[in-house]
């Protein structure tokens, strides 16, 4: 049986060869003198830099100024998380890829993302003794619009990796929301209150919200609300990548 399987993933990769997220080179791990990993090319891992030590110590975000503390951003407003982390600033390469991953149906490069945040950040998930991993969930019309949740597969991912429990169904979207893009910073807290609700016992746990973007942390202070005011001790969020901000 596990023979019949490597076979049938060897066709597979013969007829839908594995390509690298950011410049679409193939990849695949077959491939004579690959030097891809987590399927991602050398190239594009030599010249996309992850975000680095100078960084905000609420949401992330790459910082100028090695002397400061907090971004522009965190220090306007509170935010219900701890904190968090992202692997890259959304731009260029980076932003194209997980606008692939969403909307053009990509969704193998969330495997790729996945394996990043556990490679990159499995120090951070066990100094914060993370014990469930929760994706950060879309409204059912959107799911079935687009097939699947983009940001659950990177969770699946990122727990294989990492043993930490995953749990998709913890927090359901009860709201249909417009597109937060398309609002401002108020605009994007009045969309999504009240978008969210609880589905499973979190009482006790200390949790990181898996999304694919990192924008004004609306929609995780969102989430991260209804978790802690269902009884979870601390709640932090990773995604794959960060605007800039200020």
């Amino acid at each position: 049986m596990e023979n019949l399987k490597k076979v049938k993933e060897t066709i597979l990769e013969l007829i839908y060869p594995s390509k690298c997220p950011f410049c679409g080179e193939i990849v695949s791990a077959g491939k004579k003198n690959s030097t891809e990993h987590n399927g991602i090319c050398k190239a594009c891992r030599e010249k996309l830099p992850y975000i680095g030590e100078v960084r905000c110590m609420c949401c992330g975000k790459p910082l100028t100024d090695p002397a400061e503390e907090y971004c522009y951003d965190c220090t306007r407003q509170k935010h219900l998380f701890v904190d968090g982390r992202s692997l890259w600033v959304h731009k260029d390469a980076v932003e194209n890829a997980v606008y692939a991953m969403k909307y053009q149906n990509r969704r193998i490069y969330g495997q790729t993302f996945g394996k990043e945040m556990a490679e990159h950040f499995l120090p951070y998930l066990w100094e914060r003794k993370i014990t469930l991993i929760v994706p950060v969930p879309l409204h059912s019309r959107r799911k079935r619009k687009r097939g699947f949740n983009q940001a659950e597969i990177v969770a699946k991912v990122l727990s294989e990796n990492t043993g930490i429990a995953m749990d998709a169904g913890a927090v359901k979207r009860i709201k249909a929301t417009s597109p937060q893009k398309e609002l401002g910073d108020k605009g994007r807290k009045r969309n999504i209150r009240g978008a969210f609700a609880v589905q499973k016992n979190v009482k006790g746990e200390n949790i990181v919200l898996i999304d694919d973007i990192y924008t004004t942390g609306s929609t995780l202070d969102e989430a991260a609300r209804v978790l802690k005011k269902a009884g979870a001790e601390n709640v932090y969020f990773l995604t794959v990548s960060i605007g800039q901000g200020i």
